[in-house]
């Protein structure tokens, strides 16, 4: 179908047939009568954020749609939008507005079908619609082919929404038509026109959806959330603490060298290793390095421990700190295959202290100081020992060690009493108690932490959502006379 502009002679071809009360030439924009073929006016070409063309074919709703006509409506001094009228080969039509970047696709609905609930709502399809505003408008620019006669006078529309569903209700004159109205993508707009570039979102739609389905992601976090609930239990239920390595490791087998431990198999969830280390250190201390080998991908996990544990004498009070007992854990070892790789050492080395040792005339008090200067009294009566940290301690003493000893020596300095009789002192190698270290391994049941880690983080994006909703609604709002939100 084609129709010859009267002023410049151009052709207006439109790949459709369908009846054509007016057109608007492409090359001279003049508003031509197609019936008398007079021209009634210059009309300014659309071209402020225009990105159809008139005859440009699109898939919409799997049909092919042709553009016939544009139109740019202004409101006020400085506010647009576009409509693009769209028809298909069966002459079906439909129509994309675009304002500030976002897209609505509608459709012309009987005016009957639409029922006023009072100033504020109404009702379609049984769906119940607030009325958001109410704008006046007139054409800015035009291009394409139309239908009906173009009226350039003022022309009303008043809408009203539902989500992202609305109904516009448009009025030129005496001439009432109603549209029925749904948010679209401009994902969608881009692949049904092929074209790569938009107009930029600019504030939020008066039927943008929500960037999250909330009813969605309800139903998803439901799902996920019980499938989590199940797994769980199932492997809780399934598996108990299970000992996996328990050794005694002598510190002279891995002394300046690494012990490689049998090999163990973990099979089930991931789970934390609980380790326990012992050793009887006494105002000393020892080191453990464990490394956790998977032997299928070589992967470890390195980890250091030290054991200290001293206790004394000191200002008439006892102290102690420390212990002879260790224990962490190695979080979220999977199922496999794995090993030990085990080396330590503790204080001194493996090689025994030599100490020296005095004995009272009477027998009763054995003084001793190891290389370090602690001094320990052994009373031979009682059979009991205690340390303390030097010899001024030792003489301030005032519990029953200190008087005996000050009763047995009286007021000789002990330092000197010690060095003096070095020579004739009776030495004996200082065997630790801490020869040997015991290790044990126990994989633990399947931890409720990241259970608990996750349903806490599936709530809090519920409720995030949830809130974020409400203020994206209360802005979607803002500009309505009749927002159903309280507005500051």
């Amino acid at each position: 179908m084609h129709y010859t502009c009267p002023v410049c002679n151009t052709e207006n071809n439109i790949d459709l047939t369908f009846r054509v009360e007016e057109y608007i030439c492409k090359s001279c924009s003049n508003h031509i009568n197609a019936d008398q073929n007079i021209s009634k006016r210059i009309v300014k070409k659309p071209i402020e954020n225009v990105v159809l063309e008139v005859g440009q074919k699109g898939i919409l709703r799997s049909t092919e749609y042709t553009v016939i006509s544009i139109i740019i409506r202004k409101y006020g001094t400085h506010t647009f939008w576009r409509e693009y009228a769209l028809k298909d080969k069966s002459g079906n039509d439909l129509f994309l507005s675009e304002s500030d970047g976002h897209w609505v696709l509608l459709e012309t609905i009987p005016n009957k079908k639409f029922i006023g609930r009072g100033r504020t709502l109404g009702e379609y399809n049984g769906k119940t619609y607030r009325w958001y505003e109410t704008t006046d408008c007139n054409i800015y620019s035009a291009a394409g082919f139309f239908e009906d006669t173009l009226k350039f006078s003022l022309a009303t529309y008043k809408e009203y929404v539902n989500g992202t569903d609305m109904i516009s209700r448009e009025q030129s004159g005496s001439k009432i038509e109603y549209f029925k109205g749904q948010h679209i993508s401009k994902n969608e707009i881009k692949k049904a026109f092929n074209i790569p570039n938009l107009p930029a979102y600019s504030g939020i739609g008066i039927v943008q959806p929500f960037y999250i389905n909330i009813k969605q992601a309800i139903n998803i976090l439901c799902i996920a959330a019980l499938l989590i609930c199940l797994i769980q239990a199932y492997i809780y239920s399934t598996r108990t603490n299970h000992i996996v390595f328990k050794e005694t490791i002598q510190f002279k087998d891995v002394s300046n060298k690494e012990l490689i431990s049998k090999s163990f198999t973990f099979s089930g969830g991931s789970a934390p290793l609980q380790v326990k280390v012992h050793t009887g250190v006494d105002n000393s201390w020892a080191n453990v390095q464990l490394s956790l080998v998977n032997e299928s991908t070589s992967e470890s996990v390195y980890t250091s421990k030290d054991i200290e544990k001293y206790s004394g004498y000191e200002g008439g009070e006892s102290w102690s700190e420390g212990s002879e007992n260790e224990e962490f854990n190695i979080c979220g070892v999977a199922p496999g295959k794995y090993h030990f790789v085990i080396s330590a050492e503790k204080q001194g080395g493996v090689e025994s202290t030599k100490v020296a040792s005095y004995l009272s005339p009477d027998g009763n008090v054995l003084l001793s100081k190891d290389a370090f200067g602690i001094i320990n009294v052994v009373n031979n009566i009682t059979k009991t020992s205690t340390s303390f940290g030097d010899t001024k301690t030792l003489e301030n003493d005032k519990t029953e060690t200190g008087k005996l000893v000050q009763k047995t020596f009286g007021k000789q300095d002990l330092d000197s009493l010690l060095n003096l009789n070095a020579y004739n002192a009776e030495f004996t190698n200082l065997v630790s108690e801490a020869n040997s270290v015991d290790i044990i391994a126990t994989w633990l049941p399947v931890s409720f932490w990241n259970f608990t880690i996750i349903l806490f983080l599936m709530i809090a994006f519920f409720i995030l959502c949830y809130i974020g909703k409400y203020y994206f609604n209360v802005s979607k709002w803002k500009n309505s006379s009749n927002s159903p939100y309280p507005q500051s």
